[in-house]
């Protein structure tokens, strides 16, 4: 959802750093919230593959334009709606290994966009996990992944003191908004929590088909 206010506002070379910096501090905070929640195994499963690739691809993405992946995983977020439903309908799930194969493919991803997190979702809903231990397990998993982004985005130099003051900026509103929110999560039964899933999702996919198709400059 922040995503595409952050290409607009400042446009895409530097929303990604802005948003690395913002999404390392909202699941630190995630993380804080829900700790007995998080399934630290589902969690380095997915890492151990995430972590070096989020770094392959952010230098990735220092080299190459992102625009028509943008519209690309704006229209895989929105076909994993149907396709979430349909793995769940013929219960099917996912397990550690298949976490770390889609850890690799999802981290790679995030070093050259602003955010994947969408992808992720259906991906931790498929392993079993809904409301704190969903939103924790994700949030750990996501947390080692923009370190790396931030870090190689840092040592070549795309990471300056006002990405860092913008980053910072945002990503204490966003952990804010964790602790806010506890509540109304725990508020929410398991198939509400899907549906609010799903519509992010579609609203992320619509949002980044419109910036592929109308990119800042």
């Amino acid at each position: 959802m922040l995503m595409p206010v952050l290409v607009i506002s400042y446009g895409p070379r530097e929303a990604v750093p802005i948003m690395a910096l913002s999404a390392l501090l909202a699941n630190f905070s995630r993380i804080l919230v829900w700790w007995r929640e998080v399934d630290w195994r589902a969690c380095a499963a997915y890492s151990i593959t995430a972590i070096p690739a989020a770094a392959l691809g952010a230098r990735t993405l220092l080299v190459l334009p992102p625009r028509l992946l943008d519209g690309a995983l704006g229209a895989f977020f929105i076909i994993m709606i149907p396709l979430r439903r349909w793995l769940a309908l013929h219960d099917f799930g996912l397990n550690r290994w298949h976490l770390a194969a889609i850890g690799a493919a999802v981290g790679f991803l995030t070093g050259i966009v602003v955010s994947t997190g969408p992808i992720t979702v259906p991906v931790f809903l498929a392993y079993g996990l809904v409301k704190g231990a969903f939103l924790a397990t994700e949030a750990a998993g996501s947390l080692g992944v923009y370190v790396s982004k931030s870090l190689v985005f840092r040592y070549f130099g795309a990471m300056g003191s006002d990405i860092l003051l913008k980053g910072l900026v945002i990503g204490l509103s966003l952990m804010a908004g964790s602790f806010f929110s506890k509540r109304f999560v725990l508020k929410l039964d398991a198939a509400r929590f899907r549906l609010l899933m799903e519509a992010l999702m579609l609203m992320s996919g619509l949002s980044m088909l419109w910036s592929a198709a109308h990119p800042v400059m």
